[in-house]
């Protein structure tokens, strides 16, 4: 089975009272792996109704579509006010320990924070709307450094920039798009460590995903012109496929698994998969498949034991990773996102304000339990499970769910 490396550095756990204590982290966009899935367990199976127990809610972190980090003792999350695109930093009873603005906000179609930060070795990486890229102390939110993806030749785009910046080993790997379509800076530094060559297109919406297989370090990414992978020792193009170039938007992160990278889009556009092989220290890809029945706006997919689960449409599809043979279609809680912990798959939906527990199995998809919380559509935040806890972005408004089983 491939593994799929942890882009982000492991925290000790944190060391705070019962009701607080944060079991394991969430670094950043899609979990520790990007891959959507939690380390949590002994979660609930179902909810009461109405929903999980709410902790707290913070109803003034600003306009925005970005999702929580969780490391440290700390939450994470970013909005749009006054002008300025804002960082927060909650401790984990809800209350914000600090904030600090990061660039102007972004005022295009669907103004509001893209970003998810990303927490590795007691640094926050962000990237704005516009395309500034910065890393930050996370105890304090002080900047250590800062770049411009324009001076890599890159361009603002239609919906501007939107992806989260990926920490894969000692680099910040974010994706300016045209000649230089994705950049890797020192970490540490901010110094560029190489510029991709022979891949010429915009970045697209989504973020870049990190991989070890076989003895490689990859780096995937889904572009306005298509998926790529690049050596992450290098820039190197190693391969490219063409599917999807052109698609009104590309915003989901493609998903890695035992040697396939499933990537796909909305627009009625449908996915790929690639099975990627490695001979003589040379990578390269066939394509396994195509499917129209995975039609992803922005809500993504998650893979769990040779199955992809995801958002098509209006609703949700289970697909055989190697053949991409449909198992079933489910309305859930309508179009919207999704992520995984202890077995079961948590939505959110795009419209309402829609949450729910659902089992996660090919055989079919059984609601567990649902509720709604308050915002203003639409709601494009994924959830996030980590610590025994839910946490649903809407609007401006930041819920925390506890949604530990009880002894």
């Amino acid at each position: 089975m491939a593994r799929v490396l942890s882009v982000l550095s492991v925290l000790s756990v944190l060391s705070l009272s019962p009701a607080l204590a944060a079991e394991a982290e969430w670094p950043g966009w899609r979990g520790a792996n990007r891959d959507g899935k939690s380390p949590d367990t002994g979660l609930l199976k179902e909810w009461p109704a109405g929903g999980p127990k709410l902790l707290w809610k913070l109803d003034d972190v600003g306009s925005g579509f970005s999702s929580v980090a969780v490391s440290g003792g700390r939450v994470y999350i970013t909005g749009n006010q006054s002008g300025k695109l804002v960082l927060h930093a909650l401790d984990m009873s809800g209350k914000r320990d600090w904030k600090v603005s990061i660039d102007a906000e972004w005022r295009g179609s669907h103004p509001g924070a893209r970003a998810t930060p990303t927490i590795d070795g007691g640094n926050l990486y962000l990237e704005s709307d516009g395309g500034l890229v910065g890393c930050f102390d996370a105890k304090t939110g002080r900047k250590h450094w800062t770049k411009s993806l324009l001076e890599f030749g890159g361009k603002v785009q239609t919906w501007s920039y939107a992806e989260s910046v990926l920490i894969y080993r000692t680099l910040a790997v974010v994706r300016p798009g045209g000649k230089n379509c994705l950049v890797a800076l020192d970490k540490k530094t901010g110094a560029t460590k190489w510029m991709s060559k022979g891949f010429d297109a915009a970045p697209g919406y989504g973020s870049n995903l990190g991989a070890f297989y076989k003895g490689e370090h990859l780096i995937f990414a889904g572009t306005a012109g298509g998926l790529v992978c690049l050596n992450a020792r290098n820039g190197q193009v190693w391969w490219s496929n063409p599917w999807s170039a052109g698609n009104t938007a590309n915003c989901p992160t493609p998903a890695f698994d035992d040697g396939y990278v499933f990537w796909a889009n909305g627009y009625r556009k449908g996915g790929i998969c690639m099975q990627v092989g490695i001979t003589g220290g040379r990578v390269a890809a066939r394509q396994a498949w195509t499917t129209t029945e995975m039609d992803c706006h922005h809500g993504g997919y998650i893979i769990h034991e040779g199955y992809i689960y995801g958002n098509n449409g209006g609703g949700y599809t289970c697909l055989e990773l190697k053949t991409g043979r449909k198992m079933w279609d489910a309305r859930g809680v309508g179009k919207g996102s999704l992520c995984w912990a202890d077995g079961m798959l948590y939505l959110f939906g795009e419209s309402g304000g829609r949450a729910a527990l659902a089992t996660c199995s090919p055989k079919g998809m059984e609601m567990k339990g649902e509720f709604s919380v308050q915002g203003r559509d639409p709601s494009w935040a994924h959830p996030v499970v980590i610590g025994g806890r839910l946490y649903l972005r809407f609007d401006t408004n930041l819920y925390c769910f506890d949604v530990k089983a009880k002894d």
